[in-house]
């Protein structure tokens, strides 16, 4: 049966400085440690308990997790034992953010970092990531992800608190080259000559805050973070691939209403209109149309040139009289201007009566124009036009009505997406050539 681990104790020291409490929680780990009273840096790990430095007290900074705070994170107990405030200076702008050293005596440390209501969780990496390119991009491959280089900056120490496994001071510099692979994050630190990679993964401030049973509410996220996973991720391809889908779908029932529709032409002849006084409207001869309540189309041609026209109309059941009303205009008028040749209207037109029951039919007629006016050039007194009756004619407008509503979705949601992919990118040191992976470094670096 293996043994249970027995508790460790923390060990208490006395402030070389200010004589105030400190109480070390990461043990012989622990190579640096800072009095909460008078923010004196001392190296615990000499008998004298050496002052490393000393910095002021005006720069103290309050941590959204206590030192000391325990929680269960990520499936093992940790202590926050430590903080700091690193910031990087880029166009004059400074950018700063929150480390929380946290510490388990069995499984070592980790960190959790903050900016601006972004968190990762952040541990040091065993082996060396592999070089590599992605387009313009220098990038990282490690453990089977391909890390797209994000920012290289130098980083500042500007308040620490608690202890820390190196001797940490404030003015501490690192240069920090940071690439991302939502939701993670590899980073490079480099000082003295030696370099150490993390690799972090984005969480919520909700995640943490029930970890460690913190009181109020998280501080609220704003703006993207370097490798903040994206709502819209897959999004675009699966809703092009469901309109895709629907699309073959409405493509087989245009094409199924379009040849099931007999579309049957029961009646055509050609007339000639003149404008003269007196009565104009006559009757066409009687057509049959079929059984069933099906569509009928009414399809006017015309010779008008520089003219219009109106036709007054009427389908009328030859056995109970009863008539569908309607009224077309037809117009078309063209020249040459300063722009070149111009054209409007059309010599054509058509109208559809829904459901007319079966029976026999003709059309009464009834044209009317303008008289020709001086400078158009037009056929002399009247025009010649032709109708024609269709039954059961395809109507295709409400198939047409219906395809933005397949089409919209994934427009919608890939400029969504590219947006999002915009703002990750908009403060990277690819801000001004990345176009298809962007995001807005709300934060800057781990």
């Amino acid at each position: 049966m293996a043994a249970t681990p027995q508790p460790v104790r923390a060990r208490s020291l006395s402030c070389p400085n200010c004589g105030g409490l400190i109480e070390l929680r990461g043990f012989e780990h622990s190579r640096s440690a800072v009095c909460v009273q008078c923010c004196t840096i001392i190296d615990p790990s000499t008998p004298e308990l050496t002052i490393l430095q000393k910095f002021d007290q005006k720069l103290r900074v309050r941590p959204l997790i206590p030192l000391g705070t325990r929680g269960n994170w990520q499936g093992a107990p940790y202590e926050a034992i430590g903080f700091q405030v690193r910031c990087i200076n880029v166009d004059g702008v400074e950018y700063c953010w929150h480390e929380y050293l946290l510490f388990n005596p069995y499984k070592g440390f980790r960190y959790l970092t903050q900016y601006d209501g972004h968190w990762n969780d952040v541990q040091t990496v065993r082996g060396l990531p592999t070089f590599t390119r992605v387009g313009d991009h220098k990038a990282v491959e490690f453990a089977g992800l391909t890390y797209k280089h994000f920012q290289n900056a130098e980083a500042a120490t500007k308040f620490v608190m608690g202890e820390f496994p190196w001797a940490v001071r404030v003015g501490e510099r690192n240069i920090v080259d940071d690439y991302v692979a939502p939701p993670y994050s590899i980073s490079a630190e480099m000082a003295d000559g030696e370099i150490n990679w993390s690799r972090g993964e984005y969480v919520t401030g909700t995640q943490i805050w029930q970890a460690f049973k913190l009181n109020n509410a998280p501080p609220a996220a704003h703006g993207v973070y370097s490798n903040q996973p994206s709502p819209y991720a897959g999004k675009p391809g699966r809703a092009w691939r469901t309109a895709l889908l629907l699309l073959c779908v409405w493509a087989a029932m245009l094409f199924f209403f379009v040849i099931g529709a007999s579309n049957r032409e029961v009646f055509s002849a050609n007339h000639h209109f003149s404008p003269t006084p007196g009565e104009q409207s006559f009757v066409t001869p009687v057509f049959e149309l079929g059984s069933g309540a099906k569509n009928v189309e009414v399809e006017l041609k015309t010779d008008l040139d520089n003219n219009w026209a109106y036709f007054n109309l009427a389908l009328i059941n030859e056995s109970t009289g009863q008539g569908y009303d309607f009224g077309r205009e037809v117009s078309y008028y063209h020249g040459v201007d300063s722009d070149g040749s111009w054209s409007e209207g059309s010599r054509s037109d058509s109208a559809t009566i829904p459901r007319v029951p079966g029976g026999r039919y003709y059309l009464r007629i009834e044209p009317e124009m303008e008289t020709p006016t001086s400078g158009f050039s037009q056929a002399p007194r009247g025009f010649n036009y032709t109708v024609a009756v269709r039954r059961d004619v395809p109507t295709t407008w409400l198939f047409w009505i219906v395809l933005p509503f397949l089409i919209v979705p994934p427009i919608i949601t890939s400029i969504r997406a590219a947006a999002f992919e915009g703002q990750r990118w908009m403060e990277s040191d690819y801000s001004s050539t990345e176009s298809d992976d962007s995001s807005t470094g709300d934060d800057d670096d781990e």
